[in-house]
Order: C-alpha cells, then structure tokens, then sequence
C-alpha cells in the first residue's frame, strides 16, 4: 500500500459531481490513504448533482494544512460555493505554499482562482471555465489531464482514470 500514510482532505458542498469526489477517493483509499471529507460543517451530509451522499469528518476551521500531504476539490457546482470560504482558500493557499498535491477537476478551478494561486501556472479545466482560468493568469490546455509541479488538474468525468493515476503517483512520491 503506497500510500498508508498519507492523508488527504477531499472538500466538499452541495451539487459536487458525484464521479468527481468519490472516484478518486476510493482510488486513493485501494492505495492506503486516509481521505478526510471536510466542509463548511463538520457532521453533515452533502448530496452530489446526481444524489449520492457525503457525509463530512470536519468543517474547515477544524483542519489544519500542516496535517495534510494531499488536497482534493471535485467540480460539480460546489466550487461556487466552496470558493466563498475564506478559512478554506486559505488552506489551498498553504498547500500551494508548501507544494503538497492539489488535485482539481473541471470546475474545481474555481477555488484556485479565488485562492489566488494560478498566475503563471499550466493547467487544465472544463472548457466552460477556460477564459476564467486564463484571467487568473494560468496557461490552459484542453489535455485530459495536466501536471505542473504540484498542482494536478483534469476536465470531466470521463478523464479520472489517468488524472487518479497521476494524482495517486505524486502523493507516493511527495
């Protein structure tokens, strides 16, 4: 198990995409990782666009970055309403900051850029939220998945087998 003891922390809110959260979770999971779901409420239940469940472990101001190697955002419509919490786009802020793995999918980017940290960087995203990402400053690719350094990204659903894969393969190595 290459990843028994990492720890990740899976964010989520109202109308995630369901595929989006849960597929890498589990992929992670297989692999050893300890995935905390965490949101605005500590204890609460979420349910995805296409209503499965997600019961989250902590709210946002009980965890701390330090405590974690590994980020997860899943798109959906949550990342509009993920992007309004400040303690959160802090704790994207301090991954970024000490380059631990910050895996986002389709409209996931939209923490990052609220996060402030997508100015000179490669990444991909749903093509809705490309002119979104460029006016943060990033380079866009319409790739099913792009790597740079530290920051995993991906466009949709149908893309999870390689963006887990190469999500997964970072944190072993990091």
């Amino acid at each position: 198990m290459r990843l028994e003891n990492k720890k990740i922390v899976a964010v989520v809110d109202e109308e995630f995409e369901d595929l989006e959260l849960w597929y890498p979770i589990l992929r992670l999971q297989e692999e050893g990782a300890t995935v905390d779901l965490v949101g605005e409420k500590a204890d609460h239940t979420y349910t995805g666009k296409y209503g499965v469940p997600a019961t989250t472990k902590f709210s946002y101001d009980q965890v701390e970055a330090a405590n974690y190697d590994a980020i997860l955002v899943p798109g959906g419509w949550a990342p509009d309403k993920l992007r309004r919490f400040p303690k959160l786009l802090q704790i994207v802020r301090e991954m970024d900051q000490d380059q631990k793995a910050i895996g986002q999918i389709c409209h996931a980017g939209w923490v990052l850029i609220s996060a402030g940290i997508l100015k000179g960087r490669k990444v991909t995203s749903t093509p809705g939220i490309k002119d979104d990402m460029e006016n943060a400053g990033a380079t866009w690719f319409d790739e099913a998945v792009v790597i740079d350094g530290h920051l995993i990204s991906s466009r949709r659903p149908p893309d999870l087998p390689p963006y887990a894969k190469a999500f997964a393969d970072y944190v072993a190595k990091n």
